[in-house]
């Protein structure tokens, strides 16, 4: 996958100030208090800084964290995940963060503790999605 490679100022030119926090500067939106938590439409959730497509709808399932959460990503052409992931220790917590395999934005953690079929969570902020509605 082609790599997407800004500066910081041309990311904060082109993001909202709030999707920048999240997606740029590691940041967390308030549970239950976001965008796509209570989002039940069909469809696919999209990077929200390069619109990589992320996740699909019939993934997502209520984990009841107050975030958007998903059981898996969506897959390359050949069958691996179009996120990345990385050891988060920040916060004296061992983490797993989740990244935007396309342009590093940061999307969220994720954990082993959803259901089947994978037992994975990907607890997403809302801000660092956007969500295509299918019809």
């Amino acid at each position: 996958m082609q790599k997407i490679i800004k500066t910081k100022e041309e990311w904060k030119q082109e993001l909202p100030p709030e999707v920048y926090h999240v997606t740029r500067e590691k940041g967390t939106e308030p549970a239950f208090a976001n965008k796509y938590h209570h989002e039940k439409r069909q469809g696919k959730y999209t990077c929200s800084n390069c619109k990589l497509e992320i996740f699909d709808s019939s993934h997502k399932y209520d984990s009841g964290t107050g975030w958007p959460s998903f059981f898996d990503t969506k897959k390359t052409e050949e069958g691996t995940k179009v996120v990345e992931e990385k050891v988060d220790d920040a916060f004296g917590m061992k983490r797993t963060e989740v990244v935007c395999g396309r342009c590093d934005a940061h999307l969220g953690h994720v954990f082993d503790d959803g259901p089947a079929p994978t037992g994975q969570r990907y607890c997403m902020n809302s801000l660092s999605l956007d969500f295509k509605e299918e019809k």
